[in-house]
């Protein structure tokens, strides 16, 4: 069977990309190795470690906050079997969603696992054996990426596990140690922190979320320190060992000093690297990079023509609406429109409480580039909506050119961060200036005053409540 586009792979990036393309008249198929749709982020990323994050949010929030509020409640006990019961229908309802998608728009769905024959034709090996071929005009890959692990780290994914199996542990761990202190070891630190559990974050880096913005790092390291995890910066780990149910991590601190650190889980979040096994790569010719991605153009296409990639699988962050983006850009350039994409504006975000959120340009990257910048930045302390949350801890800040005023980053720690950035972000895709923002008239009491008012920081230095 011949197709105008094959799409392999049906995570955000492969199923946005396959229904794109059927909306601009194109006769698609998508390919999966595994049973259901979605990739990693429906069915062990993004989606089943918010359910877990918001209900250990509800369950701690009970515990530290309720008499607070006046709310006087025997004491809460944990149903971790219901939680992630929970979780697995919210999956489950999810993938079924997809696959109603791929349906309503006409995308043929086949089930195993697809690989390179030519640049033409891909073969799909089916779980009972059988094997089917088809053709396509042009081929998407949309294979994503994996967990990564260190070299000397022997996974046994049961004490010793990735995120994958953090999301489906029968128990809540007395001691999770996590590797790695960027999003996924945060986030799901959080998770089982919130649920009773000890956390010690051992990051390589001198601080957590290394990427980010300083002052942000910083912040949120504070506020969850406060929340009782521990962490352990500049400290490289060389060795895990397991002991029965007890797992020793072994690393140097920066001052040379051998430390171990021992749990009952050891959690390795040390990043995601793309995943091409089996694809049959070699078959068509198409080239890999160093560090074993997808090599591409400023169009997301290949070194051959009629082949593309996109989301985890080539570079740039791994993150889902990375991924959704360049999906409908290359669904779009193959039905000869001009899309195009800012990979400026690709906003990051961390869902602990509180949340994370940026945009743009952090501060080092500005003082690197040479660039001559202001800053305003707006406590959420001071907002009356914080207050009568409860949910002071946090800030935003704005970055903006000195001699221009237009806005260059927008870095935010606190309650709904993640929604929050959005408004930055339209900001900067219209090339806004930070007076701009501040002469929108917010609604009161929001979160989002604050982003107005940290914009007149940076703007004229005269915030109107702090």
């Amino acid at each position: 069977m011949k197709y105008d586009i094959i799409v392999i792979g049906s995570g955000p990036g492969g199923y946005i990309a396959a229904i794109r393309a059927s909306q601009l008249g194109k006769k698609v198929a998508i390919i999966e190795k595994y049973s259901t749709l979605g990739g990693t982020c429906t069915n062990v990323g993004c989606i089943p470690s918010k359910a877990l994050l918001d209900s250990s949010h509800h369950y701690y929030d009970a515990v530290n906050h309720f008499d607070t509020h006046g709310i006087t409640i025997d004491a809460p006990k944990v149903d971790f079997e219901k939680m992630v019961a929970r979780k697995a229908n919210i999956v489950e309802t999810t993938t079924g969603g997809i696959k109603y998608l791929m349906d309503k728009n006409n995308v043929d769905v086949f089930e195993g696992l697809g690989s390179f024959i030519d640049a033409t034709h891909v073969k799909i090996a089916k779980n009972d054996g059988s094997e089917e071929t088809i053709e396509g005009t042009n081929i998407i890959i949309a294979t994503g990426s994996k967990p990564s692990t260190l070299p000397f780290i022997s996974l046994d994914k049961e004490r010793i596990i990735t995120s994958t199996e953090a999301l489906t542990l029968k128990e809540i761990p007395k001691h999770l140690i996590v590797i790695g202190g960027g999003v996924i070891g945060l986030e799901l630190g959080s998770v089982y922190k919130r649920l009773g559990a000890d956390v010690t974050v051992v990051e390589y880096a001198p601080k957590i979320t290394p990427t980010m913005d300083a002052d942000v790092s910083k912040e949120l390291q504070k506020v969850l320190k406060k929340q009782g995890i521990k962490f352990a910066t500049s400290h490289g780990v060389n060795a895990v060992e397991r002991n029965g149910n007890e797992v020793i991590v072994k690393a140097t601190d920066k001052k040379g000093r051998a430390i171990e650190f021992t749990g009952d889980y050891c959690l390795v979040a040390v990043g995601r690297k793309p995943y091409t096994e089996g694809l049959g790569l070699e078959n068509a010719g198409v080239k890999l990079n160093e560090r074993n991605q997808v090599e591409i153009n400023n169009h997301l296409q290949t070194n051959i023509s009629n082949i593309y990639a996109i989301g985890d699988v080539v570079e740039g962050a791994m993150l889902a609406h990375k991924a959704e983006e360049e999906g409908v850009v290359v669904a779009e350039y193959l039905a000869g429109q001009k899309p195009h994409i800012d990979y400026n504006l690709i906003p990051g975000v961390v869902y602990t409480w509180p949340e994370v959120a940026a945009v743009g340009k952090t501060e080092d990257e500005l003082k690197n580039a040479g660039v001559d910048y202001k800053a305003g930045k707006f406590s959420m302390r001071a907002l009356g909506r914080s207050r009568a949350s409860g949910d002071i801890d946090g800030f935003v800040k704005v970055l903006a050119d000195k001699a221009t005023d237009e806005i260059l980053g927008v870095h935010i720690v606190g309650a709904r961060a993640a929604d929050l950035i959005m408004e930055a972000a339209v900001a900067m895709e219209y090339r806004a200036s930070a007076e701009d923002l501040a002469r929108i008239c917010h609604g009161h009491p929001t979160y989002s005053e604050a982003i107005k008012e940290a914009a007149k920081a940076a703007w004229d230095g005269k915030p109107l409540n702090a």
